[in-house]
């Protein structure tokens, strides 16, 4: 009996998802000319699959595209699909066609599919069919998040006369190197591979021998065939929390008996392999002449490189019209979940208060003014930066990203010799310390320090993102604890965290991680960035370089970010070690490659503090 009533919930779901798709589909019939499953070619023959959402009627109107991996069949049960024809029954509405597209290889478009190395010439191809139809008025605006953001950038870099605006959203997966972030579409962060990608690609890839459509399939079979058959594989679910741990990491989708595909070529690659210039990734030697409305959370993957993209964008774009048409919004949600901010919008376990916008009437505000030359307040209303500050729980708005009245200012650790964990005497204090205790620790790659909330997203039931209390993790002797005093007054901090360690160790090779807390009177303390940096990389990324044995090191962190307001009777804290795991992958400390490696050795750790080696993080304080 319990098993028919949940058989039955699960029918009555289906069935409530499938009717809310049938009205949407037949309000779209009404306002619409609905063209599916349309084959555009591409200049190498191979045809993609695209579905159109156009006003009924002869006047050309502007294009809304989004391109996308994702499945968007209509006919499919699923949020993805009813969310895309809830976009385009609101575009059509305003006065948009709405065109949403597959990439090459997936679903129903031809060709092989390679993430990050989709040909730019797709979407350049795309925009040359699109002007090229007399329902176009010939300005087409890009919109999406994730990795139907992640191309907007590379594309828009070719200039075409056509691509009128953009609107990338969480759209790290596209930045490759933007100054000193080597990220690579959120493969690497400072030169430790990020775990999301193994996760994201088991149910993603697809394998070379799964059966296929033959090439050349007309339209009317296409439309047939959408009806009930998707070419949507269903991947058997995992448990992540055990599943990354396999090692080496190039076997981890193979031990699950997952699909075989690109995952593992690129898992060998290294940050500065030529293979990432070859592809999909925007660089920053590109040119970038596009106005952008660009969106960005505090508990995504890739917050800093998308930040410095932006920076990038406004202060090397050639025309000071382009520089001056670059608008940012960061929200304190995680990946891609602007829109779910509520009246009490909860990240993990912190409360975020009231961080509603309405995104739908921005986006349209944006679109109205560069697709359809509609006059508009919007340049002169919406502030160049709109960033959430959490602590205090408020939009705030700049001109500039970090906020110019943002001061650096440095706090040092310090200790008697003796920060391991929150029960140490480990300090941050505004005084350079004098003396040398450093504070040593193993580091265990057999038994790393574990990711607890984060800044991360795709990783299945490994990690859950965002804000949650660290005192039960901050136990571990494996992590050093910095903690200043209890503050006087409430500070704020907005802006990009630089962070300078000093490390000498008994391996030729390691990582360092480090984490921003807010500490509550309380004790509660909650994580608002972390970072790592893996140590061979600390000369740069087109070169390793090796620790020698008892040697001090200089290792400057990639940078973190944040709007946080230390309230009164807060403290803040930093935690340091070596392993965020599963986040990162973990250092095996042997110099080796690490994706191919089964066994690592134990690192004795030490993080120097003192004038001569002052280990310090510097935060951007912006005096209220």
């Amino acid at each position: 009996m319990k098993k028919f009533k949940v058989l039955l919930l699960l029918f009555l779901i289906w069935g409530a998802a499938f009717a809310q798709e049938k009205s949407i589909l037949e309000q779209l019939d009404e306002v619409a000319i609905i063209d599916q499953k349309v084959m555009i070619p591409m200049r190498d023959g191979v045809r993609i699959a695209t579905d159109i959402y156009r006003p009924k009627g002869d006047a050309p109107v502007p294009i809304i595209f989004s391109r996308t991996p994702y499945n968007f069949n209509s006919y499919r049960d699923g949020e993805l699909t009813t969310r895309t024809l809830q976009t385009a029954l609101e575009a059509v509405k305003r006065g948009y066609a709405y065109v949403v597209q597959n990439e090459r290889g997936r679903f129903f478009s031809e060709g092989e599919w390679d993430i990050l190395g989709t040909p730019l010439t797709d979407g350049y191809d795309a925009f040359d069919w699109m002007e090229a139809q007399s329902w176009s008025n010939g300005k087409i605006g890009t919109i999406g998040c994730s990795s139907t953001a992640e191309w907007q950038m590379a594309v828009a870099a070719m200039d075409h006369p056509a691509h009128a605006a953009l609107i990338p959203q969480g759209y790290g997966a596209g930045v490759g190197r933007i100054g000193d972030y080597y990220e690579q579409g959120n493969w690497y962060r400072g030169g430790a591979g990020q775990m999301l990608f193994t996760t994201w690609l088991y149910s993603t890839q697809h394998d070379p021998m799964a059966p296929r459509l033959p090439e050349g399939i007309q339209q009317e079979d296409l439309l047939r065939l959408q009806r009930f058959y998707d070419m949507a594989p269903r991947y058997p679910r995992v448990d992540w929390k055990e599943g990354l741990s396999h090692l080496p990491i190039q076997d981890i989708i193979k031990n699950v008996n997952g699909p075989k595909g690109i995952y593992e070529e690129m898992i060998t690659r290294k940050p500065n392999d030529p293979k990432w210039f070859e592809g999909g990734l925007f660089h920053d030697d590109m040119e970038f002449e596009k106005p952008s409305f660009w969106f960005v959370s505090w508990y995504d993957v890739a917050t800093s490189p998308n930040l410095a993209l932006y920076n990038h964008v406004r202060s090397s774009a050639k025309d000071p019209k382009i520089r001056d048409n670059q608008y940012l919004v960061i929200a304190p949600t995680l990946h891609c979940a602007y829109t779910r901010a509520t009246e009490n919008t909860v990240v993990g376990e912190r409360s975020m208060g009231d961080a509603r916008l309405n995104y739908n009437e921005l986006t349209y505000a944006w679109f109205d003014f560069w697709l359809k030359g509609e006059e508009s307040q919007i340049k002169e209303e919406m502030p160049k930066v709109r960033y959430f500050t959490m602590g205090s729980n408020e939009w705030q708005s700049s001109d500039t990203w970090p906020p110019k009245e943002a001061q650096m200012t440095t706090f040092f650790l310090d200790s008697k010799g003796k920060a391991n964990s929150r029960l140490g005497d480990g300090v941050l204090s505004s005084k350079r310390p004098n003396r040398d205790n450093p504070d040593s620790f193993k580091y265990d790659p057999m038994n790393p320090v574990n990711s607890y909330g984060g800044n991360v997203c795709c990783t299945g039931n490994a990690i859950q993102g965002g804000s949650w209390d660290q005192q039960e993790m901050e136990l571990r002797e494996d992590i050093l604890v910095y903690t200043s005093d209890v503050l006087e007054e409430g500070i704020e901090v907005s802006g990009f965290i630089e962070s300078k360690l000093y490390l000498s160790t008994d391996v030729k090779d390691t990582d360092l991680t480090i984490k921003l807390i807010d500490v509550y009177p309380d004790g509660s303390a909650y994580n608002l960035d972390e970072t790592i940096q893996r140590v061979r990389y600390r000369e740069g990324y087109e070169k390793e370089v090796f620790m020698e044995k008892g040697k001090v090191y200089e290792v400057n962190m990639t940078p973190m970010s944040t709007s946080n307001f230390f309230e009164k009777g807060h403290r803040i804290r930093i935690e340091v070690s070596s392993s965020n795991f599963p986040r990162f992958d973990r250092n095996m400390n042997t110099g080796g490659n690490t994706y191919d490696e089964t066994e690592g050795v134990v690192a004795t750790n030490n993080i120097h503090h003192s004038s001569k080696y002052p280990s310090s993080i510097t935060l951007p304080i912006v005096k209220r």
